[in-house]
């Protein structure tokens, strides 16, 4: 499927996103793992209704650090006897969890700790495919960055390799703040045994606000690298946007599905993560990209690349809307856990 589900937000009682406590009920291990089976039961309902021609696997995106994504994850496929072959699975090493099951922590405790040493891959790597082993289609490097030392790490660069010849996986990263561009170049030079090229995908934060990685993504798919969004609503931020809700009123559609179609419209191809919380929240975003309601109809993103109307209201969108990187990543920052 072009749009998959992100567990960043159902995999742990507390996160960035905006609103959540109109969305949750419950936050208890419990009441989070019920909440996740719902959203990812309804992901594997709407790729079999959404099939026409051509079978639609579902997508799943976890994280050693979204709390216990992987363990309810695992228990979801296993319990409902899904073959490895009937899902898309994508999973991250490089932080660490450590907020205990808590959304409040004391002034300045993270929620997550990074840590891209050899060592720790050799943990969290033995860690998820205890959790989702079979399943496991893409293994991605979380939050590379230049300080984390990972694109320099060449012992590390082994190990990914080995770990892609020994278990069939493809090997990624993903990348975070304004050199997120930067980033991806860099990345992309990276080989091992002087030949292969190290990453097989990127997963990076593109959306409507922050436009500054465009052209290195381009870059990455013309040189045959997966491109994979994340946060394509800004942990909500982009849906108070006036000009996405008037845009979104001009087209008839909802104003997520236009910022994630804005995305799927562009030129690097990107598949995209939903990071919904309910199941109405994932039905609206895969409107993005499928036709829901009218199966025969163009989809919001088909309308955005093949109609007058929907390039024009494409170009103003992202000629409105887009920030200054700096900027977008400092307002995140002060995204509380919530």
């Amino acid at each position: 499927m072009r749009v998959g589900l992100g567990l960043a937000a159902l995999g742990r009682p507390g996160y960035i996103n905006l609103q959540r406590d109109s969305h949750l009920t419950s936050r208890t291990v419990e009441g989070m793992q019920q909440q996740a089976n719902k959203v990812i039961d309804a992901l594997f309902q709407q790729s079999r209704s959404l099939s026409k021609e051509e079978k639609l696997i579902p997508w799943l995106d976890c994280a050693r650090s979204y709390g216990l994504s992987e363990k309810f994850v695992g228990e979801f496929l296993r319990s409902n006897n899904v073959s490895p072959t009937d899902v898309y699975v994508s999973s991250k090493w490089g932080y660490t969890y450590v907020a205990d099951w808590n959304v409040e922590l004391g002034e300045g405790e993270p929620h997550e700790v990074k840590d891209h040493s050899l060592e720790n891959f050799l943990k969290q790597v033995q860690e998820t495919s205890e959790h989702i082993g079979e399943y496991v289609k893409l293994y991605q490097v979380h939050s590379a960055t230049f300080d984390s030392g990972i694109l320099t790490n060449t012992t590390v660069h082994e190990a990914l390799s080995k770990c892609r010849e020994e278990k069939g996986w493809k090997i990624g990263l993903s990348v975070s703040g304004p050199s997120q561009d930067d980033l991806i170049r860099e990345a992309m030079q990276i080989k091992v045994s002087g030949e292969q090229r190290l990453f097989d995908s990127v997963q990076c934060t593109y959306n409507i606000l922050e436009q500054r990685p465009h052209d290195a993504l381009i870059e990455a798919h013309e040189s045959g690298m997966d491109i994979i969004i994340k946060e394509g609503l800004a942990n909500g931020r982009t849906l108070s946007n006036p000009t996405l809700k008037e845009l979104s009123s001009t087209l008839n559609c909802q104003p997520d599905q236009l910022a994630l179609a804005a995305i799927l419209a562009q030129p690097f191809q990107p598949r995209v993560l939903s990071g919904s919380v309910t199941v109405d929240q994932l039905r609206s975003n895969l409107g993005s990209f499928y036709s829901i309601e009218d199966p025969e109809s163009m989809s919001v993103a088909e309308r955005l690349v093949s109609t007058a109307e929907g390039k024009e209201v494409l170009q103003k969108l992202m000629e409105s809307c887009k920030m200054e990187s700096e900027e977008y990543w400092d307002n995140r920052s002060a995204l509380k856990w919530n």
